[in-house]
């Protein structure tokens, strides 16, 4: 399971930058105006080439008692709460304020491993601004420019040496993985529930009810799973319940750890942008997908509803058009155990390996329908292709130039792979690799 580092601190310290920097992309706003950022953001990144989950926050105000304020602080408390490592950020220039050393009192009551950092330290004359912040009784105190990138690397790699190790193989490694996932109150737990046959979660009509993570252990068909619904039974009451933003730091974690995601969409609700944003983060982490409709039975049907339902849901997640779609009720259990002989043919799906002659005669056969456009007046730049993963499938094809393959002619042979070579129902994953050097396109 990958950590989860939070940045937090107050607003305007420099939080965003740290993120974008770690993040290698500019996906936070970074303006020079206190509470830019409002909601966590989230990135999956690397250090050492250790996987872990980068959650950035809105300022901090502890003494906040009105308005988006309130929120940030709410928002911020639901990161800590998610995180397994807290880089506390601070103002170097600044100095210590009240407001940072209430937030260090804060820290101190979750147990958790918190970074002290000094930001805004750009070089060694102004390293002495970093002493005031010994006065937090900490040990250490580290030194960083996120705008420069000094000092991050030292950092990280204290960081990173919290990070777990991969986990050697251990019983129940071959389970499938399944997690529930989605916007808060669309029947996760129910549906968890009547796949298992009882109350292992609480299933209650409130968002947010469920908080953390739970997974169960079962066989169905003589076949072993492993169910992790993306919520627990744990309340915490010193934060909102009902921040929809905290659905998508619990899928990521969830997605992070399956093979299968169940992304349930509500019926009567249809198909959100919340629904999307979800859908979205399966992609991004190669993970199968299947869309599973809830709460059919309520729903006013003719013969053209369920196309109605299909067409609305490819319309607006395209991304995920091979994704198979199911209309169940976890509340009468309508077409439930329909959801495992979708799960085995998808995991069959995204566990499969192409041998490499006949992989490499397809794409031959693909090249001959279409051939790519010749590149500066070049022959085909391919020369061979081998799978060199599965859960996604992934594949590498070795090219002569990796600026000859241009993005439509990766998304044609996306669709032929989906379509010719029985992956229709799973993400896939494409690199283009230089033949004689390492750089890797994706």
């Amino acid at each position: 399971m990958k950590s989860v580092v939070a940045i937090i601190g107050r607003p305007n310290v420099g939080k965003s930058s740290l993120f974008n920097r770690l993040a290698h992309q500019r996906k936070a706003i970074v303006i020079d105006q206190p509470g830019a950022t409002r909601d966590r953001n989230y990135a999956a990144c690397t250090w050492d080439d250790k996987a872990y989950l980068l959650i950035d926050t809105g300022g901090f105000e502890p003494a906040a008692t009105e308005g988006i304020l309130v929120q940030m602080r709410e928002q911020t408390q639901l990161a800590i709460e998610e995180a397994d490592i807290i880089i506390f950020l601070m103002d170097g220039r600044e100095g210590l304020i009240p407001a940072d050393r209430d937030i260090a009192s804060l820290l101190r009551g979750f147990e958790k491993p918190v970074f002290y950092v000094a930001n805004k330290i750009d070089g060694l004359k102004q390293e002495d601004l970093a002493y005031d912040f010994y006065q937090l009784g900490v040990e250490t105190i580290y030194t960083i420019s996120a705008q420069h990138g000094l000092g991050v690397g030292e950092l990280m790699d204290d960081v990173a040496r919290l990070f777990p190790e991969t986990p050697e193989t251990e019983d129940g490694e071959d389970r499938v993985r399944i997690a529930v996932i989605g916007k808060p109150n669309v029947g996760k737990s129910s549906l968890v529930n009547k796949i298992l046959g009882y109350e292992r979660t609480i299933a209650n009509p409130v968002p947010g009810t469920t908080r953390d993570a739970i997974d169960t252990p079962f066989t169905f068909g003589g076949r072993p799973y492993l169910l992790i619904d993306t919520a627990g039974i744990r309340r915490k009451s010193r934060v909102s319940l009902t921040l929809e933003k905290y659905s998508v730091i619990q899928a990521v974690k969830a997605i992070s750890r399956c093979d299968i995601a169940l992304l349930l969409i509500d019926a009567e609700e249809g198909v959100t942008e919340q629904d999307a944003k979800i859908a979205g983060l399966t992609l991004e982490n190669g993970t199968a997908c299947i869309v599973v409709v809830n709460k059919w039975d309520i729903v006013e049907k003719d013969e053209r509803t369920v196309g109605k339902y299909v067409r609305e849901i490819k319309d607006t997640m395209k991304f995920l058009d091979f994704a198979p779609i199911l209309f169940v009720s976890a509340l009468t259990g309508q077409r439930v155990v329909k959801i495992f002989a979708v799960v085995d043919a998808v995991y069959s799906q995204y566990t499969r390996r192409v041998n490499t002659s006949e992989l490499n005669r397809k794409v031959q056969e693909f090249l001959d329908a279409n051939p790519p456009p010749h590149y500066r007046s070049t022959a085909s730049p391919f020369n061979y292709v081998s799978q060199v993963a599965i859960k996604p499938p992934t594949f590498v094809f070795f090219v002569r130039d990796q600026k000859s393959i241009h993005f439509s002619y990766e998304r044609y042979l996306m669709n032929q792979f989906h379509e010719a070579l029985a992956f229709d129902q799973v993400p896939l994953r494409f690199f283009f690799k230089k033949k004689d050097k390492d750089k890797v396109k994706s």
